[in-house]
């Protein structure tokens, strides 16, 4: 079946004229939403972008303008239980998903949709945080991409270790009590940047860019997803365990850490790096979580960075 016309929030979004999205149906039937953008012009190829856990397809409007300025065309998605997809529970509010590998349903579904929207190839995979650890499981699989690049990618959480107790207790206990769709203890049904001012954010040092997120959503606030329910905490923790017994596959790759990372785990992400075969790890001077989302000398470093390593790796137009 041919995706169906989804709406797309030009207004907030920030991306490449001609922009368009598409309802699609996983395998079980969950209905997600995914997002293009295409460059003017010849393109070297489609990154496939996929966001972390709260984000959805507007979001990354300004990231596929970047590319497209590069010649690559963007094909973004919103995952099940955020953005406009199909929400998981009754209450929309909390990040939930059943069992993690579900989210491969949704990845299947966007590759389809590539070849059905006669998106340019190669294609080429770019993945943010939660994104970053479903992209790993992709890759692992056999996702027919050529190159993959990562931002802060969730390979494990970073949490104090005073606390490391009441959440493991809290995810892996609370499923058994019937508790799974609960937030996490200490978290919120709100978006962390309608609760946090730009001042002491954990996600960019820019200012403007803080401020987009914050329009996106007071604009649209269906597109709003607050904490991680007991249940995504349990299933991430297992599926970054065992994806960290795996090796990575053999395909060219950069990953972008900033220094000053609070979220994920930067010692699973530079674990993962020395062992990536022609894989490198570029640290990000003075950078937050969401490096995409930073000011304009760091997204102009991290996308030519990107855009040099899927040229060198087939995406050389036609």
């Amino acid at each position: 079946m041919d995706p169906a016309s989804a709406p797309l929030f030009d207004d907030v979004a920030g991306g490449p004229p001609g922009g368009a999205a598409w309802w699609l149906r996983a395998s079980d039937r969950v209905r997600i939403r995914i997002g293009c953008w295409r460059p003017e012009g010849a393109a070297r190829g489609t990154v496939l972008l996929f966001p972390g856990r709260t984000e959805y397809v507007e979001k990354y409007g300004a990231a596929a303008a970047d590319l497209a300025a590069r010649g690559f065309a963007t094909l973004a998605v919103d995952w099940r239980g955020q953005g406009l997809a199909d929400r998981l529970l009754d209450d929309p509010r909390p990040g939930y998903i059943g069992h993690f590998p579900d989210y491969q349903r949704d990845v299947a579904a966007v590759v389809e949709a590539a070849t059905r929207l006669d998106l340019p190839k190669p294609l080429f995979l770019l993945a943010h945080s939660m994104g970053g650890c479903i992209g790993l499981r992709a890759l692992i699989e056999g996702a027919p991409v050529q190159a993959c690049a990562f931002t802060g990618p969730m390979w494990g959480i970073r949490m104090p270790i005073l606390l490391r107790p009441a959440a493991y207790g809290a995810a892996y206990i609370g499923p058994l009590l019937g508790l799974g769709g609960r937030l996490m203890p200490s978290t919120k049904p709100d978006n962390y940047v309608e609760m946090q001012a730009f001042d002491g954010n954990a996600l960019t040092t820019d200012p403007g860019m803080y401020a987009m997120m914050q329009a996106q959503l007071s604009a649209h606030p269906d597109l709003g997803l607050g904490g991680p329910s007991v249940n995504w905490m349990r299933a991430s923790l297992n599926e970054m365990a065992d994806l960290a017994r795996r090796p990575a596959p053999a395909l060219p790759c950069v990953t972008f850490l900033g220094t000053c990372e609070s979220i994920v785990s930067a010692e699973a992400i530079r674990d993962r790096m020395a062992g990536w075969p022609g894989g490198h790890l570029d640290m990000v001077e003075g950078a937050r979580h969401e490096v995409m989302m930073e000011g304009p000398e760091i997204r102009a470093q991290v996308f030519d960075r990107i855009a040099a390593l899927f040229s060198q790796s087939g995406g050389t137009g036609s």
